[in-house]
């Protein structure tokens, strides 16, 4: 390809993390920030958030910079990867983590609903796929985010679960387009887990089932999924073309 880059110097590397002023994605960039790579914070609608993230990353002595790009958008996803090469020198890993869930039965779900959700989660991470799949270097990675849900299969999330089954088959596909290339292709699947996307119009009662359902018997928290990543993003060079699930055994 021609956008392809060269491998990644020994200085370190580098990481996109879309959505990264999420719950979620803020673990992920402080994780990814401590294992020494320069981090890419992505952001949408939470500028305060991501510029506070980047100060304290690079307060603790790390290397950050947030970006604002709109995942759906294939000029602002250009513009987010131009901004990492100019900021750093190139990409080495991309952290899909930018999508939203919204939940209703099938039978009432507003479509309007439905087209929001395809534009972020299947779309958007189309889109910084493409992009990851033309710049990424030589012994990179790429990490895009499922969900568990797609195999626990709870009433009212059809429409999230499908969005998310969508990114599995991206993940699976495009692991193998890139034969040759030295970069590994995998999503991270989490189950419930204790963030503001996760718990908004939940009661505790619900909450509690949930937590339940693992054997483990609490809410994953942010830090339990930023390991997986961290796993993925770095020494984990033999795992290509998988969905890993976290989830603390629910599935």
């Amino acid at each position: 390809m021609a956008d392809q880059q060269e491998a990644s110097p020994a200085g370190g590397r580098v990481a996109v993390v879309t959505g990264g002023s999420g719950g979620i994605g803020q673990a992920i960039c402080r994780r990814l920030a401590a294992d020494g790579h320069a981090v890419v914070i992505n952001y949408a609608g939470r500028p305060a958030e991501a510029d506070r993230l980047a100060t304290a990353i690079n307060e603790g002595g790390g290397r950050a910079v947030a970006v604002r790009a709109d995942v759906g958008d294939e000029n602002d996803v250009a513009a987010l990867f131009e901004a990492a090469t100019s900021a750093f020198g190139g990409v080495d890993v991309v952290v899909n983590t930018a999508g939203i869930m919204l939940l209703a039965p099938v039978a009432e779900l507003d479509l309007a609903v439905l087209d929001r959700m395809h534009r972020i989660n299947i779309r958007g991470t189309f889109v910084v796929a493409r992009e990851a799949a033309r710049r990424v270097r030589a012994g990179g990675a790429i990490i895009n985010f499922s969900s568990s849900m797609v195999k626990i299969a709870l009433p009212t999330y059809a429409a999230y679960a499908a969005s998310k089954g969508a990114v599995d088959a991206l993940t699976l596909i495009l692991a193998r387009e890139l034969r040759g290339r030295d970069i590994t292709v995998n999503a991270v699947a989490p189950g419930p887990t204790a963030t503001p996307l996760f718990l908004d119009g939940k009661d505790q009662a619900a909450v509690d089932r949930l937590a339940a359902m693992a054997p483990l018997e609490r809410l994953g928290v942010p830090g339990d999924i930023a390991e997986v990543v961290a796993f993925l993003a770095g020494p984990a060079r033999w795992v290509n073309g998988q969905v890993l699930y976290a989830n603390g055994g629910v599935i």
